[in-house]
């Protein structure tokens, strides 16, 4: 039942007055306020229906019952010849005559089987009864001890101690808050994901460990290397949290988090340079340049499931292309799997064909490395959806990895963070397999020759710890065991920023003969600091980059690294895992090493390297005029339609002669000649101009599109007035 606030403060009394009873010992059906008083107790008060008359209510309920405060100040109706009636009729009947017509309701008052009525609550009710003005026993109208301006002004101070309560009640739900706020935001101790059985939810702070101790800065600001074997912190149920493993459950967004970050020693770098550079430099997926082109070049289309599932049903009109409004597929007709396969095959054929353009791009500006986009092939590993790549992506991409034979191009994959052939659980360990066969067949199938079908590898992430290195490992290798001979070949480990440094995959790699791909990023992140310190000097010593690249020549590999950058100012350790739009420099790698960049703008990120190192091709890389491109095809422009001369003549000033007819066009050969239509040749489409054209500063990204037209009707910009 909804009740205003007006009449809600009316049903308030102090929590001293006792819940009213009806004379035979009934409870009257009562409402309970939302507002509970200061010890703590429900306020109820009597709920009447409005449609019992005054007779019948005398006969039934309790003399003394009080109203609500709402019945109590409704206005009077009239009474009308059936109320008459009806009342003549009550006044001849007994109690329990009465009581017997009463007809039987869940809205009635429920009489039967209630505890007698205390005195001291019979004298509240008489009491309240004369101060509201109700009907007495003895069916007399009585105006009660008090009027109608002391009924306002008790109905006033209610509703008064009411708006009290609740203001009591949000600052007190303020304090709480703010208390609980100030606790998690000054608390440095970590929480288990998954606390043990028994567990409480707001665990007693401990004492602190070891390791929390060894996480404080020292005396000097220094933060202390946390120590591999004492670096270790026992839960209640005996698990053990490693600092160095499981960084990623570290407070890092912690009022300290920053200045501990920048607490740590310094990096230490080498100042080696590999010049002059005989490698081979490379970047991930896709192409900037050719990704904004109209229409644009990239291989990594993609769809949702639910777009699969909806392509199981035909198109509208199979007989017209498809479009996003006006031809979609109909659900209304039976749907059939072959199909939507169709549909995500069409994507991955589309991206498999952009690979020819992007390859012949890169090789006119000395780019000779590319990554695979592992979504090629959008949901070829997925266990309903997925579908083999042969035959119906074979021609393509045997067309591909001839071009990338004839030009000398390197090719590899990266398969996704997902896949971990370390994990305890069967369906993560079957679902990486899968994915490694796809990544496997799409190597297979380009076809390339002997040297470079060995360098087309797969570089993969050990994955998670799960609580334990060595059963990760021991799980590694039991996986490994069971891969395909053309999995094992092209398989490749490399280190990561969250768990597993150099040190942890170097043994496994020399045990299972898996070569190693050092990343300078992620070495600067997660690494053995009993062994090296932080920065690109240790890790370039030779007693460990030789033992790096053995595990390459034992397979007649071409060894390959990652280097990228962090962000400027970047701390914390999550916050130095994004990587930078470009790079400044070259790791102290060998100079015939292919080095991968892995930094956000992609190619743009090997130009200026080129330009800054003034490596080979860096002199075919010209800037880009802002928001034009020459090597599109565009339609003429509209011209707009000559006006005639009844036009000019009517339009002349006062003092002007009237144009002649035959002046008309006059003048018409001094205008500026209109822009024509220009058509650019598939091959020459999107590949710079005839003066390479294709650098943009850092920053400028929005040069590679048009600009979009900010200006409105009536607005003029500040720039444009003289």
């Amino acid at each position: 039942m909804c009740l205003t606030l007006k009449h809600l403060a009316g049903t308030i009394r102090p929590t001293s007055l006792s819940p009213l009873r009806c004379s035979t010992g009934a409870r009257p059906r009562s409402v309970c306020s939302p507002l509970q008083s200061a010890r703590g107790s429900f306020v109820t008060a009597p709920l009447i229906r409005p449609s019992t008359s005054s007779a019948a209510l005398s006969r039934t309920a309790a003399p003394t019952t009080a109203p609500t405060a709402s019945a109590a100040m409704a206005p009077k109706r009239k009474t009308t010849p059936a109320d008459k009636k009806e009342t003549a009729s009550d006044e001849t009947l007994t109690p329990q005559e009465a009581a017997a017509q009463v007809r039987r309701s869940s809205r009635r008052i429920n009489t039967r089987n209630q505890p007698p009525v205390h005195p001291l609550e019979e004298a509240d009710m008489s009491k309240e009864g004369r101060i509201m003005g109700v009907r007495t026993a003895d069916g007399d109208e009585t105006p009660g001890d008090m009027d109608v301006e002391d009924g306002k002004a008790l109905a006033k101070e209610s509703m008064q101690q009411a708006i009290e309560g609740l203001a009591r009640m949000e600052r007190q739900l303020k304090r709480a808050t703010k208390r609980q706020k100030l606790q998690v935001e000054e608390s440095t101790f970590w929480i288990p994901r998954e606390p043990p059985a028994g567990h409480p939810f707001n665990p007693a702070i401990p004492r602190k460990s070891k390791a929390e101790e060894a996480a404080e800065p020292s005396k000097d600001g220094r933060l202390r290397t946390p120590d591999k074997q004492t670096a270790k912190s026992d839960d209640e149920d005996g698990s053990i949290f490693d600092v160095e493993t499981e960084a990623m459950d570290l407070p890092e967004e912690g009022l300290e988090a920053p200045e501990r970050g920048a607490a740590r020693p310094p990096a230490v770098h080498s100042s080696y340079l590999p010049l002059p550079w005989k490698g081979r430099l490379g970047y991930a997926c896709l192409n900037t340049y050719l990704r904004s082109a109209k229409p644009p070049v990239f291989s990594s289309r993609t769809c949702r499931m639910a777009s699969i599932i909806d392509h199981r049903c035909p198109l509208q009109d199979p007989t017209q292309p498809e479009h996003h409004t006006k031809n979609r597929p109909d659900k209304s007709q039976e749907p059939a799997k072959e199909l939507a396969l169709r549909f995500v095959q069409q994507l991955g054929l589309a991206n498999a064909g952009d690979m020819v353009k992007m390859l012949r791009w890169n090789d006119k500006y000395g780019i000779r490395f590319m990554r695979l986009s592992s979504d090629m092939f959008p949901f070829a590993s997925h266990p309903e959806h997925g579908y083999k790549l042969a035959p119906f992506a074979s021609e393509v991409l045997a067309e591909a990895g001839k071009v990338a034979a004839g030009l000398g191009h390197r090719l590899t994959t990266h398969p996704g963070q997902f896949t971990q052939l370390g994990s305890p659980r069967k369906e993560v360990v079957t679902a990486a397999v899968r994915d490694l066969e796809y990544h496997d067949e799409l190597l297979s199938l380009l076809r390339l020759p002997d040297q470079q079908d060995r360098d087309a590898v797969m570089i993969l992430h050990m994955g998670g710890v799960f609580g334990d290195k060595s059963a990760t490992l021991d799980r590694f290798r039991e996986n490994y065991a069971k891969l395909s001979d053309s999995i094992k070949a092209r398989l490749v480990l490399e280190n990561d920023d969250v768990a597993w440094s150099v040190h942890d995959l170097l043994p496994i790699c020399e045990e299972l003969n898996i070569p190693l791909v050092l990343d300078y990023h992620h070495h600067n992140i997660i690494f053995d600091s009993d062994k090296c310190r932080e920065g690109t000097l240790d890790i370039s010593q030779p007693e460990i980059s030789e033992r790096i690249a053995a595990t390459w020549k034992r397979k007649g590999i071409k060894q390959k690294m990652h280097y990228s950058e962090p962000c400027a100012g970047a701390v914390t350790p999550r916050d130095r895992r994004k990587h930078s739009p470009r790079v400044a420099t070259l790791p102290p790698c060998p100079p015939d090493t292919d080095l991968m960049i892995e930094a956000k703008d992609k190619e743009q990120a090997v130009f200026e390297l080129m330009r800054t190192f003034k490596l080979p091709g860096f002199e075919r890389i010209n800037d880009m005029i802002p928001f034009e491109r020459d090597d599109e095809s565009r339609p003429a422009p509209k011209t707009p339609k000559k006006k005639k001369a009844g036009a000019l003549r009517r339009k002349r000033a006062l003092d002007e002669d009237p144009v002649d007819l035959d002046d008309a066009d006059a003048g018409a050969d001094d205008q500026e000649s209109v822009p024509k239509a220009k058509e650019v040749s598939a091959q020459d489409f999107a590949m710079g101009g005839p003066l390479n054209r294709v650098y943009w500063p850092p920053g400028r990204e929005e040069w590679l599109k048009p600009p979009k037209r900010s200006l409105k009707q009536g607005v003029v910009n500040e720039d444009d007035v003289v």
